[in-house]
């Protein structure tokens, strides 16, 4: 809708994060969330690995950083890599971009800075961004409203951004439309007795996902024939008359299309698990005729856009690629409605209480991995926790609601259960509080609390959705919070192996680097303020950074001869890049097998995955700044378990590398 009120059609739009000097985020996750992040955190990469092999000898101060600025409404992992991030509740956005664009020459009509934004702050942002030279990017989340995207648009072409750091193409999606409008639309012919007779549901889970006040249930409840295409029994095939058995996107053919356009022959991994189940093209083609298989589906429709002689090449090339050559959507001239900006709706006025903020879960989404077990365990990247959702709050906010009494410096607020209401919308749910958050409103992940799951995601957390309505989906105002005086255990994994006071996280300046590209060797130190998986950023022992090793000395060498070195094997992580993510961990998890271990085991300090990724904040509970740090397995160098095995089962190899000797082990588990 941004889009289309910025350009009278819809658009879609592109960054290169490659090439952008400066960034402004306003509430745009754009490393985890947006479609593209991938590539996007790939390119964002570029412009923060800085090498002393980068560095000319001929202007030592040519190197650079890309800078990013971050307002946010939850603390992200976009806003733990931002240079200079404030914490704003969701509905202060929009004032923001419309005091920004009017800065840069705009015609985006008048607005305060919100309250929170330092006039000093904004004025090296606006000074930063016009010193770019079409080398910026500005950005909206995806939950903020049309205005902001609109006045997106217009910033990026004031600077100079568009056909350089942004572009625009046609839309990806085949039917662009308003998807709630839609489903509204749906829910209003239904209620027109007799309009809908036959509802198929392909994929998706609506009577969970739907806003609470379309009651989407009572529509499949009421409708006469009802059949849902699924690869699980969900609260929706609950309601329907016919669930229908969905074959595994690893053994269908099918076709996609990327955030750019490019086009992907999907192609079965494996032979099919069970008989019985088909795909969406295989179903939807059954309704005009014999019921065909997806390969040919796919196979007959690709014929027909690649005519021969070539076409038999040009499949197996593009089977073989994994994507279709040249088919990324063409970059479109689109001109900006004149005055779009400031016809964009104006900011809503404030109201008094709570602002609530949905957002789909970082590791289970919306709820469609709620019964994934990996997923279940994996810890989000700032909260830690695991197996549940909880209502992230300032500490300030908490102790405005009598949740968070201090006890020496930390707050007791986590855990306590409060109940929120909306209009007549009510929802228990634990408090967490989370550093970095905005005062004055509340943030519930949404796919947790699902009733028809396996045994894996059953009575997992709290259905946020029962909060989530037509008219707001993201965020809303007018929240009211009561304290139960109950309580709930959460299972996070924060405060596990906790390495505080050990030299394990060194900062420094891009300055420092530029005049001594050893310099934590020998000059940097650990930051006094910096503490590790706490509440409160309060200072942990710390000393001089001389020590790169975790290890006094080296136990092992790799000697041929007297001056040869043979092969041996490390790992290097670039801290300057890595996001948090918690991809790695998952992904070690996969490949060797690791068990999960359950809620109850996670709150006993038990979880098993080998590597994990710490989070530390430095400066003030209200903002912040937030570093990660992974720890890795050893699986080379001084292995623990070489030391203790008391068969010797684990060696180590000439390369420096832990090898096991499966036959010698008794399973001591020492």
């Amino acid at each position: 809708n941004g889009a289309k009120a910025a350009f009278g059609q819809p658009v879609n739009t592109l960054y290169d994060f490659s090439k952008a000097d400066r960034i402004l985020s306003l509430d745009a996750d754009f490393l985890l969330s947006m479609p593209g992040h991938i590539r996007y955190s790939r390119d964002f990469a570029v412009k923060r690995r800085v090498r002393s092999t980068d560095i000319s000898p001929e202007d030592p101060k040519k190197l650079e950083m890309n800078r990013l600025y971050m307002l946010e409404s939850c603390p992200s992992i976009t806003g733990t890599m931002a240079d200079h991030r404030l914490p704003l509740r969701a509905s202060q956005i929009e004032s923001f971009a419309r005091a920004a664009a009017g800065a840069l020459g705009v015609d985006a009509g008048s607005a305060e800075l919100p309250a929170g934004v330092p006039k000093v702050w904004f004025d090296a942002l606006i000074a930063d961004l016009k010193t770019a030279n079409g080398t910026s990017i500005v950005v909206a989340g995806d939950h903020q409203p049309p205005a902001v995207h609109v006045l997106c648009h217009a910033m990026n072409a004031a600077l100079g951004n568009v056909g350089k750091t942004v572009s625009y193409t046609a839309a990806v999606e085949s039917q662009p439309v308003d998807q709630l409008a839609s489903l509204r639309q749906l829910v209003d012919d239904y209620r027109t007795e007799g309009a809908v007779r036959i509802l198929l549901i392909l994929g998706g889970n609506p009577a969970y996902t739907a806003p609470v006040d379309l009651d989407f249930g009572s529509v499949i409840t009421h409708t006469p024939l009802t059949a849902h295409l699924s690869m699980h029994e969900d609260e929706t095939s609950a309601l329907c008359k016919w669930h229908l058995p969905a074959a595994h996107s690893l053994e269908s053919w099918s076709d996609a299309r990327a955030y750019d356009g490019t086009v992907s022959i999907v192609q079965p991994l494996i032979a099919p698990l069970y008989e019985g189940a088909h795909s969406d093209l295989e179903l939807l083609a059954a309704l005009t005729g014999p019921m065909p298989n997806s390969y040919d589906l796919v196979y007959g429709y690709w014929t027909a856009q690649k005519p021969a002689p070539d076409f038999e090449k040009w499949w197996q090339q593009s089977l073989h690629d994994g994507v279709v050559k040249n088919s990324a959507l063409p970059i479109g001239s689109f001109t900006l409605t004149p005055g779009a900006a400031r016809a964009a709706s104006p900011p809503a006025p404030t109201v008094q209480g709570l602002e609530l903020l949905l957002l789909p879960d970082p590791t289970v989404r919306d709820g469609r991995f709620n019964n994934n077990g990996w997923m279940q365990e994996l810890p989000k990247p700032l909260t830690k926790l695991t197996w549940d959702n909880a209502a992230l709050m300032s500490q300030t906010t908490a102790e405005k609601l009598g949740l968070a009494p201090s006890v020496g410096g930390l707050t007791v607020a986590d855990e306590k259960v409060v109940e929120f209401a909306l209009g007549e919308h009510k929802l228990r749910v634990p408090v967490l509080v989370l550093p970095g958050h905005p005062d004055d409103a509340v943030t519930i992940h949404l796919g947790y609390g699902r009733t028809h799951v396996g045994k894996i995601g059953a009575d997992s957390g709290f259905n946020a959705y029962l909060l989530r309505t037509a008219a707001a989906p993201y965020f809303t105002s007018g929240l009211k919070a009561t304290a139960t005086g109950d309580t709930y255990p959460l299972a996070h994994t924060r405060s596990h192996h906790s390495m505080e006071g050990r030299d394990i996280l060194m900062e420094g300046t891009l300055e420092e680097f530029l005049k001594k590209q050893d310099f934590a060797k020998t000059e940097a130190t650990t930051n006094p303020e910096i503490a590790v998986d706490s509440h409160q950023a309060t200072a942990s022992d710390s000393g001089e950074g001389k020590q790169l090793s975790l290890y006094d000395a080296k136990d092992h060498e790799y000697k041929t001869d007297a001056n040869a070195y043979a092969y041996s094997w490390g790992l290097s992580i670039d801290n300057n890049v890595c996001i948090g993510c918690n991809a790695c961990v998952t992904a070690c998890q996969n490949e060797n097998n690791i068990p999960i271990v359950g809620k109850d085991q996670v709150q006993r300090g038990r979880e098993m995955h080998w590597i994990r990724i710490d989070r530390y904040y430095r400066g003030p509970i209200s903002n912040p700044h937030t570093f990660f740090v992974p720890v890795t397995c050893m699986h080379c160098e001084n292995a623990p378990c070489e030391p203790v095995c008391p068969v010797a089962a684990t060696v180590h190899s000439k390369e420096g590398i832990n090898q096991m000797i499966y036959n010698r082990c008794v399973g001591t588990r020492y």
